[in-house]
C-alpha cells in the first residue's frame, strides 16, 4: 500500500456501535512523604476521561509529553489499574466493566485487547527467540501443540513482512523496524479485536515509519481490527486516524473526526499543536501568523484552577481562570472550552475555515 496524500480523508464507513467505552476513567498516583509514607497529594495522570471506540476505526490520542495519553492507553488494557470510572467492553451484545474485574476474571479478555509498545528494543526479551516471543500468547491461551504453534508463528511472520525462518533468531539480529514487526505479530497472535498502539512508530526512521503505518492499515483490514493509536506526531495521526482525541493535563479537551480537527480546530490547545506541524512550502510557513505555546505543561499534581490550559492560552478570561469547562458538543466536535463558538482558529488543510 502506498501512502495517500495527507489532505485526503480515509475512505470507508464506520459502524455506529461501540466496542469499548471509557466512562469517567481516572488514574491517580499517590505522592508520599515522610517516614510513614503519608500520602500528601496525587498525580492525576488521567482525570475523568469519557470516550467511545467504534468497531473498525482508528481513534488516535494526541498531546504533549506528560498529558496522560500513554497512561490512558495502559489503563484501557489494564496494564495499570484505573483508580476510578468504568471501562465497558462490548462482547456478544453484553457489556462487561473491565475496570472492576479481578486478574483472573480479566484473563479471558486479554486475547481480545492487546498492546503494541513504544520501544521495539526494550519490549522484546533479548534472551528469547522470536518463536518463543510470538508464540507465548498462543501457549498462554491454550495452543499446546508445538507444530501448530510453529506453523502459526510462521504465518504471522509472513503477514508482517518477515521470513518464517527468522523465528529461530534472537532480537539482536533485527533492525528497529523488524523488531516492531515482531511486536506487531505478537500482539496479533491471538486474533484480538482491539489493539492499543502506544507511540509504536516514534522510535523508527521516517521511511520505516511509513512502511509500518501501511502495514498496520493492511492488517487492520485483514484482521478486522480496531486501533487506539497513541502519538505525539500529528503528521502520523492525520494519515492513520478516523477520529482524534486531544489530551491536556489528564483530560480530553477536543474530540473530532480527523477531517474536522485538522481543518477546523475548536480548542486553542489543538490549534497550537496544529501550528507546530511542518509546512511543505516554507514560504507559506513564513507568511503565516502561527499560534505559539508559551509556558510549561500543566502539572498533573498541581492542576491550575479553572481551565488547566488558561495559563498558556492567549484567549483566557476570568471565567477560564475560575470555571473548569466540561466537554460539550459543538457542531461536529466535542470541546472543553468556554469560548469555542467565538474563536476563529486555523487548521492545516487547504479547506480550513
Amino acid at each position: 500500500m502506498n501512502m495517500v496524500p495527507a489532505g485526503l480523508p480515509r475512505s470507508g464507513s464506520l459502524s455506529s456501535e461501540t466496542l469499548l467505552k471509557a466512562e469517567d476513567v481516572k488514574v491517580h498516583f499517590p505522592v508520599t512523604s515522610g517516614f510513614f509514607k503519608k500520602t500528601v497529594k496525587h498525580i492525576r495522570a488521567v482525570d475523568g476521561i469519557s470516550l467511545s471506540i467504534r468497531p473498525g476505526e482508528t481513534l488516535s490520542i494526541v498531546g504533549e509529553s506528560g498529558c496522560g495519553k500513554t497512561t490512558l492507553g495502559q489503563a484501557l488494557v489494564r496494564v495499570i489499574e484505573p483508580t476510578g470510572g468504568r471501562i465497558l467492553y462490548s462482547q456478544g451484545g453484553q457489556e462487561v466493566d473491565l475496570a472492576h474485574l479481578s486478574p483472573a476474571e480479566m484473563r479471558p479478555y486479554r486475547s481480545d485487547i492487546r498492546m503494541i509498545f513504544q520501544d521495539p528494543f526494550a519490549s522484546l526479551n533479548a534472551r528469547r527467540r522470536v518463536i518463543d516471543i510470538v508464540g507465548e500468547p498462543l501457549r498462554n491461551f491454550g495452543m499446546t501443540d508445538k507444530a501448530e504453534v510453529e506453523a502459526t508463528v510462521a504465518d504471522l511472520l509472513r503477514r508482517v513482512g518477515l521470513r518464517p525462518e527468522y523465528m529461530s533468531r534472537y532480537p539482536y539480529a533485527f533492525s528497529g523496524g523488524e523488531r516492531q514487526r515482531i511486536g506487531i505479530a505478537r500482539a496479533l497472535s491471538v486474533r484480538p479485536k482491539l489493539v492499543v498502539a502506544d507511540e509504536c512508530v516514534s522510535a523508527l526512521d521516517v521511511s520505516i515509519q511509513a512502511q509500518t503505518l501501511n502495514l498496520l492499515q493492511d492488517l487492520q483490514e485483514e484482521f478486522d481490527l480496531t486501533y487506539v493509536f497513541i502519538s505525539h506526531d500529528l503528521g502520523v495521526v492525520e494519515y492513520i486516524s478516523d477520529r482524534v482525541a486531544v489530551m491536556y493535563a489528564g483530560r480530553v479537551v477536543e474530540l473530532a473526526s480527523v477531517e474536522t480537527l485538522f481543518s477546523r480546530p475548536r480548542h486553542p490547545y489543538t490549534a497550537a499543536l496544529l501550528a507546530s506541524v511542518p509546512r511543505p512550502d516554507p514560504r507559506l510557513a513564513r507568511s503565516e501568523k502561527r499560534m505559539r505555546l508559551k509556558g510549561e505543561v500543566a502539572d498533573p499534581a498541581n492542576r491550575p484552577g479553572g481551565c488547566a490550559f488558561h495559563p498558556r492560552c492567549p484567549f483566557a478570561t476570568d471565567e477560564c481562570r475560575a470555571v473548569d469547562p466540561v466537554l460539550r458538543a459543538i457542531d461536529d466536535s466535542e470541546v472543553a472550552c468556554h469560548h469555542a463558538e467565538k474563536l476563529d482558529l486555523k487548521g492545516v488543510r487547504e479547506n480550513a475555515a
